[in-house]
Order: structure tokens, then C-alpha cells, then sequence
């Protein structure tokens, strides 16, 4: 992409402004907070305290806004504490510019670097950088310097006490995420109807896993129907997935396939209103025909073998979702006949949500920050680039803003700071999106300052209202943020008695002149993400080949349905799946070459690995239970699976393309009569065809030419020959049947 299209697009997303679900009464609370926090230091101490303190609180309760699900207190506290302390040394060292910017150098770098624990943490500690330049300005003396940093301290204690006292939709965001895993898979079912091999985006199950973590005193006090459903969710796709493919389902039509259709069209009836009656906390109301659906006995008399097992699973998970979320404990219960089904089905539900996932208090947290932050200290990482960079810009923004004869210097290099992320396009996009912001919200608040002429207080309830509209837009693009805090900040100094004329005509020309500063600091030092799609790639890979292996060796060792080496195999793979696919999203937006692996490659190889994660999947539907006759191939298989693509893995990293001669072997050596059912052999089949696509999609280089300029028969004759080695899967309604074909 060239760089006048990839400005182009990050100035469009910079400027776009999305419909995204308000929060009034989360706004008008910390609305609130900050009025008190003003109106208080008014009244006591003067508009200079209370423009500080009107910092700290505005700065503590865009804390609380941040994604941890029950807004922590501990996070308003920390911000408006970490705000004093900033801005108390910031005072004593402004007086001298060389330890000032010695002082900001530190801070600076620590902000940059906190975004390896989290962009909760990152935000939170730029901010404070930001507005630590502009509070710094305010005082008078090291005692008003010392009670500045006090009234920011309370600030934020004003703003967690909010908190605490006026609860706004009590565990509604845990709610939320599991009602939204919930709709997927109602959505995932009724889609299978349609295209057996339907993509599932896991999103919204790891969101939903990501809000279950929870501290043990709000374990005592969450509600019934946000426990246990998550695990069920989570069972609940892969049965799903093999009910409705034809790999190691029923055929793809006839009268097998017409009643997978009708489970299917059923259980996301069921999914939906249980999703309802969670996310509003009341009783399940089940469509009875989708009841019906489940409790007929023609199930049995159409499906045999893995497909009826998968119908039976699916029953009986449906149950249990069921009455977790409030519903009776026999309103979508399998047909008589499957109860021993169903015992061992809810044994296993049960052992695998008994736990819970608890999330560490505030104290824990710093040193698991400081830990990550130590983690990121190395030349060739993200996030240590993006502190070198930030900490660079901000210090040079200062010394320009400081001889520049305008005033009021500090309005560039915090126009850097708060723009500046650890990759491209948001770092362009903040920035067109804070000029742009920031002339609207000027022109703005200067008309109304040149029509009202507000005094003091008026100027403070301006400052809040333009506060509130930022609280209530938060989610609806950076323009409309950066507009409100332009306005909020023109209000607040004119309460502290500066003229517009003192604070606009500075403000728009330096904050143009921060944000062109760090568009150049990121195109001379860049941390692009393009060059580094072969290792996340590779990443990938292998945890697939772990979960996969995973998988097939429970074939060798039956050990239930309740296996946590596979769970946190899952697991693992997920979120290297998440940070492939969010470095793709990334490189996009980048101008620069692909430098060894194209667009195109890339697509066919994120879809190759997604049908290796798939297969996998289906055959963790069909796990053996405990008992069962343990098949020994399996292990061999499991081995040649994990050895294969860690090599390949490997071979991905150098740029070389990777074979999994390990697996062919392994399915080669297979002896027949190992698999009663067979599941694990044909799903290793389907496996090995996946990674072949793999192969192909990373072997982009050019075919030798004939002298007649026809295509050499080298790389097709390759291609013929992986094929025939590569055991074809007929269909299940072919000669051997629906248990899979035949062993060699």
C-alpha cells in the first residue's frame, strides 16, 4: 500500500464517527463527580485548585470507563493519585528546563512502556503524562503545588465513591458477554443449516471468558445464571460443528440431513432465549416447538453412530444451559432412552465450571505490570519502540513549544502524547482525528465564550457539560471525543481567568504541530507490523499442532470429555488466532511491502489453518469416554502432529515452505482395525489435507517457463504427488459408510 492510500484510509477512520450503545446514566455519574469536585474547590480554595482538581476527577473517571467489566474503584483512586504525584514533582523541576525534561524523558518512557500490561494501564498512564503538562502551569508555590496534588487526590476518591454508591446496571457488562456467546452460537446453528462448514468467530466466547474472571468477594455475590453457563457455551460449539458436517456427520441431503437441519434450527431457538433470559435476569420462555424438536424419539430411529451421539450431546447440553439460566430442568431434556448420556454430559459440565477464574486486586496487579513492562525491555519490540518514540517526540515537542514564541508551549507535546499508540494506524488516525477534534471543539467554545461572556461559575458548568458529552460519546469516535475536550479544556482554563485569546489561536497551530511530530516520529522509527506476519503466522501453527495433538492423543489415552490439557491447548491457539489475526488488521493499514508474504498468501493461509483448528474441533466433540478401547495409532499420530508443525513452524520463520512428511507417514503406518468408529482416522486425514493447503498457499514462488511459455510440468507433477500420498475422504454416504473410510 502506498502512503498516500494508507493516509487516506487512517484519516477516514480518524474521522469516522460510529453509532455505538450510550451509557447516559455512566455519564451523568461521573458528570456528577466532577461538578462536586469543582463546585467544592471553588467555593474553598479558587478557580486555579479547582482547575486542577476538575483535572483529576475528569482524568479518574475516564478510568472508570475502561473495559474491566465492573468498573473497579481502585482504577479512579489510581489515576488520580498517580495524576498528583505527576504533577507535584513536575512543578518542583519546572523551573529548571533540563530537569524538567529529564523528568518528562522518565515519565514518558514508563507511559510508553506500560502498554505491555494492558491498554487499560497504557491509557490511563499517558493521560496522566498529558495533563500532568497542563497542571504543572497552575500553581503558585510548593505548598499550592502540594494542595493542588491533594485535591486531585480527592478527585478521584470522589469519583470511586460514585462509583461504589451508584451502581449502573449492577453485573450488566458479565451479562451482556454471556448472553452475546449465547447469540453466537444461536446464530453459529443457524447458519450450520444452511453451510455445514460455517466459520465461527470464537470473539465472543473469549470475551465472555475474559469477564469471568472475578475476584473472590464478587464471587459471593454474583447471580445463578452467570455461572456455569460459560463452560456449557464453550461444549456446546464443537458438538454443534460435528452434528452439521458432512466429514464425520450424515450425508450432505437425504432424511438424515432434513433432521440435523431441525436440531439445528431448534437448539438456536433455545440458545436465543436463553441468551434473553440472561442478559435481562429472567425466566427462560422456551419455544415449545423447539422443545418437541428434542424430546421426539425419531431422533433415534434416523441417526446412528456419531451423529446420533452428537444429537444426544447436544440435547443434553441445551438442558443444562437451560437451567443455569433459570429455566425448569426438564424444558429441553433428551428422549428417554439417552439418561446415561445425559448423567455422564451434566458429571462433565459440572467439573468443568465448578471453578472459578479469579482475577487479581489491585495490589497484585502492579507487580504482574511490572513484570510485563520488564518483559518488553528488548530493541526489537513493539512496545519498547513505541516508548523510545513517544518519549522522543514529547521531550523535543517541549523545547519547540518552549522557545516558540506563542505560549502556552505544553499544548504540543501533550497533543503527541495522547495521539501516539505502539502501531500505525491508530497513531494516524488520533492524529487527523485531535486536529480536527480539537478545531470544531474550539470554534465551538470560542462562539460561546464571545456570545455569553460566562463568568467563573458559569465557565465551571460549561466545563462539565462539554465533560458529560465527552462521558456520553466515548464510544462513538475520536472526532467527537477530541471535540468535547478541546471545549471542556477552553472552559476550564477561561474558570482559572485566561482569555480565549490567550489559549485558542496557541492551542490549534501547536496541537497541528504535536500531531505532525509524531506522524514523522513513526514513519522515521516504526514498529511496522507487516514484516512480522511469518512469526505470528507461525505462532499459530503451533498452537494448533499442540491442540490438535492434544486432541488425538486422548484417542490413545481415553480420558473422558473433561480434559484440561486440551482446554488450555484451546485456549492457547485462540489467543495466538486473536493476535494473528489483529497483526493482519494492523498490516493492512501499512505502507509498506509485504516482504516475503502477500495479501493473497496470507488469506489462504489464515484459511488453511482455520480448517486445521476446525478438525480439531470436531474430533474433541467425539472424545472417547473413559473406558473405551484406547486406540495406539493415535499416539503415533499425536507425536508426528506436534513434531510436524513445530518443523513447520520453523520452516514458516525462514521462509521456506513446510512439509509434513511426520503425519504421512504416521497415517501411512495406520493399521486397520485400530479405530472401532474410525473418527480419529478420518479426522487425521482431514488434518493432513489442511496443512498440504497450508503448503500451498506459503509456496508463491514462481513456476519455471518452456520455451513455448507454457507452465513446466516440475511444480504440477509435486503437486499431483502430495495429493495421491494425501488419503482422500469420501463422502459418508460412499461404500464404507458413514463411520469413515476404509483403513490401509
Amino acid at each position: 500500500m502506498t502512503w498516500w492510500r494508507s493516509l487516506k484510509q487512517t484519516a477516514r477512520s480518524g474521522l469516522a464517527v460510529e453509532r455505538g450503545r450510550l451509557e447516559p446514566l455512566v455519564a451523568l455519574r461521573a458528570a456528577v463527580g466532577l461538578a462536586v469536585v469543582i463546585g467544592v474547590s471553588l467555593s474553598l480554595f479558587g478557580p486555579a485548585v479547582a482547575a486542577s482538581s476538575a483535572f483529576g476527577a475528569f482524568q479518574a473517571a475516564i478510568a472508570t470507563f475502561q473495559r474491566s467489566w465492573r468498573p473497579r474503584p481502585e482504577l479512579a483512586i489510581a489515576s488520580g493519585t498517580s495524576l498528583a504525584l505527576s504533577t507535584f514533582l513536575g512543578y518542583l523541576t519546572g523551573s529548571h528546563l533540563l530537569l524538567f525534561l529529564a523528568l518528562l524523558a522518565l515519565w514518558t518512557f514508563l507511559a510508553g512502556l506500560s502498554w505491555a500490561a494492558g491498554p487499560t494501564i497504557g491509557l490511563i498512564a499517558t493521560s496522566n503524562v498529558a495533563i500532568m503538562l497542563v497542571t504543572i502551569t497552575l500553581p503558585t508555590s510548593v505548598a499550592a503545588a502540594a494542595g493542588h496534588a491533594a485535591m486531585m487526590v480527592a478527585g478521584g476518591a470522589i469519583q470511586a465513591a460514585l462509583v461504589i454508591a451508584f451502581p449502573v446496571r449492577r453485573w450488566g457488562a458479565h451479562r451482556d458477554a454471556l448472553a452475546d456467546a449465547l447469540a453466537a452460537e444461536a446464530d453459529y446453528a443457524r447458519r450450520l443449516r444452511h453451510d455445514p462448514v460455517a466459520p465461527f468467530d470464537a470473539a465472543p466466547l473469549m470475551t465472555a471468558r475474559a469477564a469471568a474472571h472475578i475476584t473472590p468477594r464478587q464471587a459471593r455475590t454474583r447471580p445463578a445464571q452467570l455461572h456455569g453457563a460459560r463452560g456449557l457455551a464453550e461444549r456446546i460449539r464443537p458438538v454443534l460443528a460435528s452434528l452439521a458436517d458432512p466429514a464425520l456427520g450424515v450425508p450432505a441431503e437425504g432424511p438424515e440431513r432434513d433432521r440435523v437441519r431441525e436440531l439445528l434450527d431448534a437448539a438456536g431457538a433455545i440458545l436465543d432465549a436463553a441468551a434473553r433470559a440472561i442478559r435481562h435476569g429472567r425466566p427462560v420462555d422456551l419455544p415449545p416447538a423447539a422443545v418437541s424438536t428434542f424430546r421426539t424419539p425419531d431422533t433415534g430411529a434416523i441417526l446412528t453412530g456419531p451423529p446420533h451421539r452428537a444429537a444426544r450431546r447436544l440435547g443434553t447440553l441445551l438442558r443444562d444451559v437451560v437451567e443455569v439460566a433459570g429455566g425448569t430442568s426438564n424444558a429441553a431434556s433428551p428422549a428417554a432412552g439417552e439418561a446415561s448420556d445425559a448423567g455422564t454430559a451434566q458429571a462433565d459440565a459440572a467439573a468443568t465450571t465448578s471453578g472459578n477464574l479469579v482475577r487479581p486486586g489491585l495490589t497484585a496487579l502492579v507487580p504482574a505490570a511490572a513484570k510485563a513492562m520488564c518483559a518488553e525491555l528488548r530493541v526489537r519490540s513493539t512496545v519498547t519502540r513505541h516508548a523510545v518514540r513517544v518519549t522522543t517526540v514529547a521531550t523535543a515537542g517541549y523545547a519547540v513549544g518552549h522557545y516558540l514564541p506563542l505560549g502556552h508551549g505544553y499544548w504540543a507535546p501533550m497533543a503527541s502524547v495522547m495521539v501516539m499508540r505502539p502501531d500505525f494506524s491508530q497513531t494516524y488516525a488520533r492524529a487527523v482525528a485531535r486536529f480536527g477534534g480539537t478545531l470544531v471543539g474550539v470554534a465551538l467554545a470560542t462562539a460561546v465564550v464571545r456570545l455569553a461572556q460566562p463568568d467563573t461559575y458559569l465557565s465551571g458548568a460549561l466545563a462539565v457539560a462539554s465533560a458529560g458529552l465527552m462521558y456520553l460519546l466515548m464510544r462513538t469516535g475520536q472526532i467527537a471525543v477530541q471535540a468535547c475536550v478541546a471545549a471542556y479544556v477552553v472552559f476550564l482554563l477561561g474558570m482559572g481567568g485566561e482569555q480565549w485569546t490567550q489559549t485558542v489561536p496557541e492551542r490549534v497551530v501547536l496541537t497541528l504541530v504535536g500531531g505532525i511530530l509524531a506522524m514523522t516520529a513513526y514513519a522515521l522509527y516504526p514498529a511496522w507490523e507487516t514484516p512480522r506476519l511469518r512469526t505470528r503466522l507461525a505462532d499459530w501453527l503451533t498452537a494448533y499442532g499442540r491442540y490438535a495433538a492434544a486432541v488425538v492423543g486422548h484417542y490413545a489415552d481415553p480420558a473422558g470429555k473433561n480434559c484440561p490439557d486440551v482446554r488450555e491447548a484451546l485456549l492457547t491457539a485462540r489467543d495466538t488466532r486473536a493476535a494473528w489475526q489483529e497483526a493482519v488488521e494492523r498490516a493492512e493499514h501499512e505502507p509498506v511491502r509485504h516482504r516475503g508474504l502477500s495479501r493473497a498468501a496470507a488469506a489462504d493461509a489464515e484459511h488453511a489453518l482455520a480448517q486445521v483448528g476446525r478438525v480439531a474441533m470436531l474430533l474433541e466433540a467425539h472424545l472417547p469416554d473413559r473406558g473405551t478401547p484406547p486406540v495406539p495409532a493415535a499416539a503415533r499420530l499425536a507425536d508426528a502432529l506436534r513434531t510436524a508443525t513445530e518443523q513447520g513452524a520453523k520452516a514458516v520463520r525462514d521462509r521456506r515452505v513446510p512439509r509434513w512428511d511426520p503425519v504421512r507417514e504416521a497415517l501411512d503406518a495406520w493399521e486397520s482395525g485400530e479405530a472401532p468408529d474410525r473418527v480419529v482416522r478420518r479426522g487425521g486425514t482431514l488434518l493432513l489435507k489442511s496443512l498440504d493447503d497450508l503448503s500451498d498457499a506459503l509456496d508463491t514462488s514462481p513456476p519455471p517457463m518452456l520455451v513455448d511459455g507454457s507452465e513446466s510440468n516440475v511444480r504440477k507433477s509435486e503437486s499431483d504427488v502430495r495429493k495421491q500420498e494425501t488419503p482422500t475422504p469420501e463422502t459418508p454416504n460412499g461404500p464404507q459408510g458413514p463411520e469413515g473410510p476404509t483403513t490401509r
